[in-house]
């Protein structure tokens, strides 16, 4: 009988044992769900190093991290990355986050506009549930090497650009003719009816302007090979894409639209049933250090929240950027707000009377 009850006491110590070093293995893990760029390896390093933690990351794009986080009831994963505008809908459906511990951010190191945007955007019940990370803008890319270009999504379908212009049929495109037309779609969200009729006033102009484009470009790579070859002098666009060419040649550049360009954020979150909070929230203050966020701008070309970090990017990027962005051309930046339940549906209905009709 002692021998018996000595056995079982080694194996209970064994399964403790086994068990105490797996929960501290997790401990060292932290998974991240999040964009290409935003996790290089330089950054991976140097975090692991610092805190002793490994991060293993899976890249994503916002529907993926709703269907995951959904399929898995918020579990999986310990951060994740949805943009600004996805976060409140699908917190208000299916629950998949948790909220933010703002006690656990060092709030010194976000820039406070852009946390201001995040929070007025993702704060359901008192609680928020998101934070500003990368963030960038939909906008015209041009050939222009004036700083002071003034342009407008309306020009894609001027004479003076015929033949030379290019846009991508998608939800930017919409919103961006939406506002150059006067339009202004995201303060008729709530109005389901007001919207589609916004909707269809540009469907009509977008419809009218086909005969002026080139082509409608689907890959962002091929977009800027056209641009490289002179085949295009404008088209919707990203920024990283306009910076990158105005880095290569000087010739072209990323203009903010006179109506406003389209700002996106994408941002921190919390899964509903993260296991390492702790891991997460090292993660976070540790990319928003000015020089961490430097790195990131440079594998992704997107600027970041973090404040301070334009002084340690390349100064050829940086210089990019303040040629596409005024003081004024910042405030007018229209934020994507939270995109209400059955917008998506009207949108897509849009695109396919355009693409019908070509």
């Amino acid at each position: 009988m002692p021998a018996f009850t000595s056995l079982s006491s080694q194996f209970f110590l064994i399964v403790l044992l086994s068990f105490i070093l797996l929960s501290k293995a997790r401990a060292q893990e932290l998974h991240i769900l999040t964009w290409s760029g935003y996790a290089p390896d330089s950054v991976l390093e140097l975090f692991e190093k610092e805190t002793g933690i490994q991060v293993k990351v899976t890249l994503t794009n916002n529907a993926d991290i709703i269907d995951q986080l959904r399929a898995n009831r918020g579990a999986g994963y310990d951060l994740v990355q949805p943009s600004m505008d996805q976060i409140a809908w699908s917190q208000g459906q299916y629950q998949i986050y948790k909220p933010i511990d703002m006690s656990r951010i060092d709030l010194s190191r976000i820039d406070p506009s852009l946390l201001k945007v995040t929070s007025d955007n993702v704060e359901l019940d008192g609680s928020v549930y998101g934070l500003p990370h990368v963030w960038g803008t939909n906008g015209l890319i041009a050939q222009t090497s004036n700083p002071e270009t003034s342009l407008s999504f309306k020009d894609l379908c001027s004479s003076e650009y015929q033949g030379k212009a290019a846009m991508r049929l998608d939800r930017p495109t919409l919103i961006g003719f939406a506002f150059a037309l006067g339009e202004d779609p995201f303060s008729a969200y709530s109005n389901r009816s007001q919207y589609r009729k916004i909707l269809s006033r540009v469907s009509d102009k977008l419809i009218r302007c086909r005969n002026n484009l080139k082509t409608y470009w689907q890959g962002g790579e091929s977009l800027l090979n056209q641009f490289r070859k002179g085949e295009l002098s404008l088209a919707t666009g990203w920024d990283a894409g306009g910076w990158k060419l105005h880095r290569e040649t000087g010739d072209f550049n990323y203009v903010a639209p006179e109506s406003g360009a389209l700002g996106w954020i994408d941002t921190f979150a919390l899964p509903a049933q993260s296991k390492n909070d702790n891991a997460a929230y090292q993660w976070i203050n540790f990319v928003m250090r000015p020089e961490i966020a430097a790195r990131i701008t440079e594998a992704s070309g997107q600027f970041t929240a973090s404040a301070g970090s334009e002084e340690y990017v390349d100064h050829r990027l940086a210089k990019s950027y303040r040629n596409s962005f005024s003081l004024d051309a910042i405030k007018n930046i229209k934020w994507f707000p939270s995109q209400p339940e059955g917008i998506s549906d009207l949108e897509q209905q849009a695109l396919n009377q355009i693409r019908t009709a070509l």
